[in-house]
């Protein structure tokens, strides 16, 4: 075979390649509004940076006559390419081919670029579409799904792990996307579950829908699998490169700066306002956020799931910043099961990867109740707080109101390593709120007074007078100032900048124990 022939050949089984399972799949896929493997990665990466890898791999199975079914590069489109310039490893399950079904070449294809991606020191994107574990190779696929469960976990804190449901994800298959660090799903075509509704109304009972038992929606506000929604395809594409532009490639890189064009002394005479003069009354921490950070801009992780408190990253002067605020809108900013757990994953995943954490505190302590006590709220608030502690990040804290109990020593106090902690004027650090505070420390003054009410109503005053402000918490040294709150963007940019070069550490050991 001469050369024109051999390069003949090759533009045959590229052609061949490109087509997946054929134009009437393609066009099946189509039908259902969803793209192609490729036409993913094509709208993901930046125009004509993909470099595709196994291109020409293909199954090794003969039984169930799946000879007479090979496609080359099996079920997944996997290479590398760019997003903003940026390096970044992609896999792309293909629904075309055998339903996306993962065996053992399809397992092969996604490990090698998740071992590159480690080596390399760049994220790796994950584009899941997949009816699951291909039957046809029995055991095989199972070890082939471990063998990137493996990786998922050694990778870990070292790259950047995104994932995107873009189909049906059961099974097996939805355990590499719970290792990863953010998941983004997509209304209406998005499916989680580990068993579907099928198998749940034959062993429980339960008549559920698809969207009901793993839907977007569902694993967005109800189970927190979810981190983002997107409406379709390409808004969950173009939010996965926007999230990466907050992330540094590895764990030993700095996030990139960008030129934001935002003043660093900007001082925001609004934020003098937004706390009510009514400890009862609420206001959005989002406002806060806000005003604080570079023109407002702020992608929230985790939106709709424990809203009682916030996180999500933002740029100050430029440079990536986690934000980890209580919102006082929802449940009084209390913290909760599901909000501690949300906010210690948040906290370790920025301290892994090397983004300084604001705190931005109002909370009145941890929620009370026989349900939140039974289901564990001492281990789970304790992951929080485990977290802070650990966390050797720049870590700043701003108390913008109340800061009682247990809950002021969790959310980044100076106690655990906090760097710059401050205060509005109007925050209030004490074990607990005034009215709770007097019923205990004075139950039998009040009962014993002449007029009780009156007398409550004195002392309440006094306790308010005592602790509802940052001045003995600054007498001690446990705030580092009170600061006007105008010029709350300004003063923390300048602790950014003092902190940037931190040196914190902790004790050498094989890993830690957290309270899982």
């Amino acid at each position: 075979m001469d050369t024109k022939a051999k390069k003949e050949m090759l533009e045959k089984l590229r052609g061949e390649a490109l087509l997946g399972g054929g134009q009437d799949r393609i066009d099946a896929q189509h039908a259902k509004g969803k793209m192609t493997a490729r036409e993913r990665v094509e709208a993901f990466l930046d125009k004509g940076s993909f470099r595709e890898l196994d291109a020409f791999v293909a199954h090794r199975t003969h039984d169930f006559q799946m000879d007479r079914k090979t496609f080359l590069g099996d079920s997944v489109v996997t290479g590398w390419g760019q997003v903003e310039g940026r390096p970044v490893y992609v896999f792309s399950q293909d629904f075309t081919v055998l339903g996306g079904s993962l065996g053992e070449v399809h397992a092969e294809k996604i490990c090698k670029v998740m071992d590159l991606a480690v080596k390399n020191g760049v994220p790796v994107v994950g584009l899941n579409d997949s009816g699951g574990a291909r039957i046809q190779e029995g055991v095989v696929s199972l070890g082939a799904y471990a063998d990137i469960f493996l990786r998922n976990t050694l990778a870990s804190g070292v790259v950047p792990q995104i994932s995107a449901i873009l189909g049906p994800c059961a099974g097996g298959a939805v355990y590499s996307p719970a290792l990863t660090d953010f998941i983004m799903m997509v209304k209406k075509t998005s499916h989680m579950f580990i068993t579907g509704p099928d198998v749940v109304k034959t062993v429980t009972h339960e008549d559920v829908s698809m969207d009901d038992l793993g839907g977007a929606g569902i694993h967005a506000s109800k189970s927190g699998v979810a981190h983002f929604v997107a409406e379709d395809e390409k808004d969950a594409l173009a939010g996965l490169r926007n999230l990466l532009s907050y992330l540094p490639s590895n764990n030993m890189e700095d996030p990139p700066r960008v030129e934001t064009g935002d003043d660093p002394a900007r001082r925001e005479e609004a934020l003098d306002a937004i706390v009510p003069d009514d400890p009862r009354k609420a206001y959005d921490m989002h406002e806060v956020i806000g005003h604080v950070v570079d023109n407002g801009e702020f992608l929230e992780v985790h939106a709709a799931f424990a809203g009682n408190i916030i996180v999500g990253f933002a740029r100050m002067d430029g440079h990536t910043v986690g934000i980890v605020a209580n919102q006082p809108m929802v449940l009084a900013g209390v913290l909760d099961i599901d909000a501690s757990v949300k906010g210690a994953r948040f906290v370790r995943f920025c301290d892994a990867f090397n983004i300084p954490i604001i705190t931005f505190e109002d909370v009145p302590g941890f929620m009370p109740g026989v349900d939140q006590e039974h289901r564990g709220i001492i281990l789970h608030g304790a992951k929080l707080l485990y977290a802070y502690c650990e966390a050797t990040v720049p870590k700043l804290t701003v108390i913008t109101r109340k800061a009682y109990g247990g809950a002021y020593d969790v959310m980044s106090s100076k106690h655990i390593r906090g760097d710059y902690n401050v205060s509005w004027p109007t925050g209030e650090i004490a074990v607990m709120g005034p009215d709770g505070a007097v019923n205990i420390i004075f139950r039998k003054e009040i009962a014993e007074a002449a007029d009780p009410a009156a007398r409550r109503a004195e002392l309440i005053e006094l306790y308010k007078d005592k602790f509802a402000n940052p001045f003995v918490a600054a007498g001690r040294g446990y705030l580092d100032d009170v600061i006007d709150p105008a010029d709350t963007r300004a003063r923390l940019i300048e602790a950014l900048r003092i902190t940037r070069n931190k040196r914190d550490s902790n004790p050498p050991r094989k890993h830690s124990t957290m309270p899982l």
